[in-house]
């Protein structure tokens, strides 16, 4: 791949914020500010400001002197001469929520930095409300709830990491093992930063995008960041069940097989909409809702939801009848207090329509009574609600792990969001700068669908340019979402694997799928760079076993590893002595069992995962895939080890040189390795 050639960034982190069609714009931008007008000495911090304005690059709606104001707080020398790499740092930080690309999945893909730092103080207190309240009845958390709404407890109270960790296993039950997070009365420096990169990694592993968020931000307890991520946590969790499988009452919303394809690939806030507006319409409310802001702040809509929803718990005078907003939104509020619902906002809230806080308000009442029949339609699709587990784990994984990458769209669904070729690009783009040729790209909406052949051609392309294995697969075969292609059931022999969906059966065959090979290139990539670094041949999976093996031989301790489908994995006790081989302070021994029946293996299984959290292992897998010795998911959770591992520095390693990483992407996910590539590495008595 020598011959692509794209803007390379020396700090990986920086590189990993932008796609490479915007860098080739940002460089070009860059290059003409700096013959602009700048001052003797080169393009200086203080030009930035009437520089960008009168170009109109970042930060649209902007003043020139809210730039300057920026820019003075956020650099103590504005003398300070600007190359390249300050610009984007300056452009990053200037987007903020300003330059956020709208997308159906708008509140998880929100930039977690503000142009200016501020904060919503109505969006604290409907937060410091919900964790009071889903966390009270936690005896661990006695020293820190209740919080005070008109305080600053939220922030200074997430500085240990402790209280987010928890939010996280509210949001999505089971996430972290809590054995893993240091509690202690006093924790140091590193406990606590233990803590946050375990919160991190584990927040992305429930679908939260924490980009421009680091471990710093939250021990420092910087407001806007830690409220981002709250955000995030707790509108997961409002909306966990938003979606077909978990509430299969909603196919009352549609009413044929078509639309119900439809309403799975929709993100849950856009189910929700559906939703409100079904109700609605038993009410005869005349309009359509389209946002939970301008659509909602006059209260209508909500006085005729509730009334449908609650009859029972209507009032005189209605709030139907009040012609005042204010007054209707209060009697509104307390229409939902009768019905046990959560508040989430106050009148005023609605009235300025607060989307985050008027999206949450609406999740609860979803949740509290959604007004569906528990007589659900006798419909041959709902087949698809019980699709083969193994195939939704996996299309989870992929999922987060495109997530994680930090490209602009946020994926809901692999299979429909894929379709129009353009998030793959992106993807592609982000693990192999330079590659993608955007000029010939179509960029969402696409309208046309040979546009969207367009793209899903040049993903092919790029993957045989890729050396991937793309026998008879074209781009028109991920434009129709054909399941095989995208995502493939590898067995360990040449058997199909039947499921049905939408009531279509759909054989998975053995041959390499492009995902797979896209993250088997990422991770091959990355342990490259490292191992070159140091001087060493490229990198394979035999070469991970060995590692793996050598560092818990060396360590003292006497567990192996066949293979990566070793039966004695399930245990746990291997991966618990590498993780104690590489760190040796990080396994609790004491809390590990010996893993002689299944109830011990699972527990060993949940620890094993968020201590590689902890470490600092960004990955995706579930207890499930050590229980069940996934081949895959074996050699990737190995390999996400060794990668953490190589990249300490020299002093913080017993072995093995500095290892700085260069690469594009820097998440590597438990599903990167296929399974053809790690039979190399496999025997009879690993299969036992």
């Amino acid at each position: 791949m020598a011959g692509f050639v794209g803007v390379l960034v020396s700090d990986p982190w920086l590189q990993n914020q932008f796609t490479q069609v915007e860098l080739r714009s940002l460089k070009s931008q860059f290059l003409s500010m700096r013959d602009h007008g700048c001052s003797a000495g080169g393009l200086k911090l203080r030009d930035l400001a009437a520089t960008m304005s009168e170009l109109k690059i970042g930060g649209d709606g902007l003043s020139e002197a809210e730039r300057a104001s920026f820019l003075q707080e956020s650099f103590p020398n504005l003398d300070d001469s600007v190359d390249f790499e300050l610009f984007l740092r300056v452009y990053l930080k200037m987007q903020g929520q300003m330059g956020a690309k709208s997308s159906s999945s708008a509140f998880l893909k929100a930039a977690t930095t503000t142009l200016l730092h501020t904060i919503s103080e109505s969006e604290k207190a409907a937060y410091v409300a919900h964790i009071n309240s889903y966390l009270e009845g936690d005896g661990s958390l006695k020293k820190y709830l209740p919080m005070d709404p008109l305080t600053d407890d939220l922030f200074e109270k997430s500085k240990d990491g402790v209280l987010l960790c928890k939010l996280i296993n509210v949001a999505v039950p089971g996430t972290i093992d809590e054995r893993a997070i240091n509690r202690k009365r006093v924790l140091n420096l590193w406990e606590k930063n233990e803590n946050h990169t375990l919160c991190l990694n584990s927040a992305k592993a429930i679908g939260c995008t924490v980009v421009n968020i680091g471990t710093q931000d939250l021990a420092e307890g910087r407001p806007h960041l830690v409220l981002g991520l709250i955000s995030q946590i707790i509108k997961i969790q409002l909306l966990a069940d938003v979606n077909l499988k978990k509430t299969p009452q909603l196919v009352e919303l549609v009413d044929d097989s078509k639309d119900v394809e439809e309403l799975m690939s929709l993100p849950p806030e856009k189910i929700l909409l559906r939703w409100m507006n079904f109700q609605l319409k038993k009410g005869s409310f005349k309009r359509l809702i389209t946002n939970f802001s301008s659509d909602v702040k006059d209260g209508e809509a909500y006085a005729c939801l509730l009334n449908v929803l609650a009859p029972e718990h209507s009032s005189k005078p209605s709030a139907m009848t009040m012609k005042d907003p204010l007054q209707r939104a209060k009697l509104v509020l307390e229409h939902a207090d009768r019905m046990g619902c959560k508040r989430y906002l106050t009148p005023k809230d609605i009235v300025e329509g607060s989307p985050n806080l008027n999206l949450a308000f609406v999740a609860h009442i979803f949740q509290k009574r959604n007004g569906l029949s528990s007589q659900m339609k006798q419909i041959s699709f709902l087949e698809a609600m019980s699709d083969d587990a193994q195939v939704s784990r996996e299309e989870r994984m992929f999922r987060l792990w495109i997530n994680s990458l930090g490209i602009s769209t946020y994926i809901n669904n692999v299979f429909e969001d894929l379709r129009n070729g353009w998030v793959l690009l992106e993807a592609i783009d982000k693990i192999a700068p330079g590659v993608v040729c955007w000029k010939v790209a179509n960029k969402p909406p696409i309208k046309m669908p040979f546009r969207k052949v367009e793209n899903c051609n040049q993903v092919v392309k790029i993957g045989k340019q890729l050396r991937f294995s793309l026998v008879n697969v074209a781009g028109n075969d991920i434009v129709q979402g054909n399941k095989k292609l995208i995502l493939v059931e590898h067995l360990e022999q040449s058997y199909k694997l039947s499921i049905r969906i939408f009531g279509v059966e759909i054989n998975l065959v053995l041959f390499s799928a492009f995902l797979w090979q896209l993250m088997r290139y990422n991770i091959l990539q990355l342990l490259k760079n490292l191992r070159l670094h140091s001087h060493e041949k490229e990198m394979a999976d035999i070469d991970i076993l060995k590692w793996a093996n050598d560092k818990v031989k060396n360590s003292g301790r006497y567990s192996r590893m066949e293979s990566f489908k070793d039966r004695n994995l399930s245990s746990g006790i291997f991966f618990l002595d590498l993780l104690s081989a590489v760190e040796p302070r990080v396994v609790n021994w004491s809390l590990v069992t010996k893993g002689e029946n299944d109830e011990e293996k699972k527990m060993n299984a949940s620890y094993i995962i968020s201590v590689a959290r902890k470490l600092g292992c960004s990955i995706f897998l579930l207890p499930e895939d050590i229980l069940e010795v996934n081949q895959k998911m074996m050699l990737t959770l190995t390999a996400s080890i060794m990668y953490w591992h190589l990249r300490r520095p020299a002093e913080d390693r017993s072995a093995a040189s500095e290892s700085e990483n260069g690469s594009s992407s820097e998440t590597i996910s438990n599903s990167t390795i296929d399974d053809s590539a790690s039979e190399s590495s496999t025997d009879d008595s690993g299969s036992q």
